[in-house]
């Protein structure tokens, strides 16, 4: 798995030898650049082969056919564990994001705020030191129906340029009180000149309906140290 800043590495980071020279003009155009790039992941978005009939809350579904023990039994192994309270008459599941950490060996966790506040380019969310292990930590909850595919994307740029896609998927997840929690597996920062500075991202959590949970886009740093905690 990627986490938050992708896996990159200093072969990864693609430069111009005239990079900070260019660097404005490619600011400009790195809002475009993004649009591009999800344009480009909606195309690779499977068409529905077949009319799959009519939605049915989770609900319905647990309450159809209630009087047949063979039907009810099979209908539990296939739909797991579900906490009934929380379900309700939605056809559709609610995914909520509730927490973005970043953890990193011998640091205090990094606990990114929800709902991002809007920051302009030159104003970075968080800022890692180059070369650092860290590791993506998000915890969600799910009620009403199953979500099925949730998918975790994030892509990031420098200077314009993508350097990194990560598309991961999840997997299907039944409604429950309790915030599901996935850690990512360990990864480590780019090191190097050339590595450090400022770079744009976008998250997003999506299932297989297309349907979008999460959306941030944000300005993180690699850095040659860690920066000083603020008072």
């Amino acid at each position: 798995m990627s986490a938050m800043v992708g896996s990159l590495s200093t072969k990864d980071v693609k430069f111009n030898p005239r990079d900070e020279e260019i660097d404005r003009t490619m600011n400009e155009r790195e809002g475009e650049e993004e649009i591009v790039e999800e344009d480009e992941d909606d195309k690779l978005k499977p068409e529905r082969e077949m009319d799959l009939g009519p939605q049915f809350s989770l609900k319905e579904q647990l309450e159809k056919d209630k009087d047949d023990e063979s039907l009810r039994k099979w209908k539990e192994q296939l739909l797991g564990s579900v906490d009934l309270s929380a379900i309700g008459e939605s056809k559709e599941a609610e995914v909520k994001v509730l927490r973005l950490t970043i953890k990193c060996a011998g640091r205090p966790d990094l606990v990114l705020p929800l709902p991002f506040t809007k920051t302009s380019k030159s104003s970075s969310l968080f800022a890692l030191k180059e070369g650092s292990r860290y590791r993506l930590r998000f915890s969600f909850t799910v009620t009403e129906n199953i979500v099925s595919g949730l998918k975790y994307t994030n892509t990031v740029w420098k200077t314009g340029v993508r350097v990194d896609h990560t598309k991961k998927m999840l997997g299907t997840f039944s409604p429950q009180k309790e915030p599901y929690v996935i850690e990512m597996e360990e990864e480590t920062t780019p090191s190097g000149m050339l590595a450090r500075g400022s770079y744009s991202a976008r998250t997003k959590f999506v299932d297989d309906d297309g349907k979008c949970y999460l959306d941030v886009s944000y300005h993180f740093e690699i850095q040659k140290k860690w920066p000083t905690p603020s008072s």
